[in-house]
């Protein structure tokens, strides 16, 4: 009993504890044997799933070069791409401060044009305010008679009436105070009158009179065969002796060139002189101040 007992708790031990032998084959049998059944032993589906397997990892290679590489691409464009919109960035910036500049230098350059025509305008009006009250001065000096003679015609109707011929000379003179500028002198045809009859005329030459002086003018009054129809008779009675009333009228212009033709001074004398013509001397007869009147 003991030895069954014994013998039936055995197994049970060895149950809990399994002892495992190997035997290790030859290295002819290894080769005989292990290759075949390798080979058999492997299915046909993982030399195919290794095939897959390389293939995909081939294929995967690639689409992560050509990924990789058409990114690169995308990304030299896109530097590329940004280089282009820096440099546009940068020449507009550059033409921006170029248009700046010049807007600048354009406003500077007409502040500096208003301000010399500001200042040239203020200077040529204070030059004009201060050469206003230098004007020419002009004064009929004398009248001489040359010659006087009424006698019998026709006028360019062939109307019979008496005819008047005169001559004489006729003085004026002109003064000029300003210090700094000259004047041009001209002036209107000098007409002497009988009452409301003109007998004579003449012309005050055009001339240039410089600062500071004094010159005198002798004008030619002249009239040849000037009918006189009514006015005949009295004036045939002075010819043998008496004395003729007479006005003379003329307009004396100056013009006076302070600064160039900018600024300029200009002047208009009327003159109107009432006196008397002594037919017997033949000499000159001076002509008062209180006879003329200038405006």
């Amino acid at each position: 009993m003991s030895d069954m007992t014994s013998l039936a708790a055995s197994p049970s031990r060895s149950s809990k504890r399994a002892m495992y032998y190997v035997q290790s084959p030859s290295r002819d049998s290894y080769t005989s044997v292990t290759q075949p059944s390798t080979m058999m032993d492997s299915p046909t589906h993982d030399s195919s799933s290794l095939g897959r397997h390389s293939r995909n990892s081939s294929e995967s290679r690639f689409s992560g070069i050509s990924r990789s590489s058409s990114s690169d691409r995308k990304n030299i464009k896109k530097c590329r791409s940004n280089e282009k919109e820096y440099e546009t960035i940068l020449e507009e910036g550059s033409y921006e401060e170029m248009d700046d500049v010049t807007s600048i230098r354009r406003s500077q350059a007409l502040l500096a044009v208003f301000i010399f025509i500001t200042l040239f305008a203020v200077c040529c009006l204070i030059t004009w305010g201060a050469s206003r009250p230098y004007k020419a001065q002009i004064s009929v000096q004398t009248f001489e008679l040359r010659n006087f003679y009424v006698g019998q015609g026709s006028d360019f109707y062939g109307m019979h009436t008496k005819l008047l011929t005169l001559n004489g000379t006729l003085r004026i003179g002109i003064y000029n105070p300003a210090p700094t500028f000259g004047f041009h002198v001209s002036s209107t045809p000098v007409s002497l009158f009988y009452y409301q009859l003109p007998i004579a005329t003449g012309q005050l030459k055009e001339h240039y009179q410089q600062k500071k002086s004094f010159y005198t003018e002798a004008v030619v009054i002249e009239g040849r065969r000037i009918p006189l129809y009514g006015a005949g008779a009295s004036l045939e009675a002075t010819e043998r002796g008496g004395k003729i009333p007479v006005n003379l009228r003329f307009e004396v212009k100056t013009r006076g060139d302070v600064v160039g033709r900018l600024v300029t001074i200009r002047q208009t004398k009327r003159i109107l002189c009432s006196f008397v013509i002594d037919v017997a001397i033949n000499k000159r007869m001076p002509i008062n101040k209180s006879d003329c009147s200038y405006s």
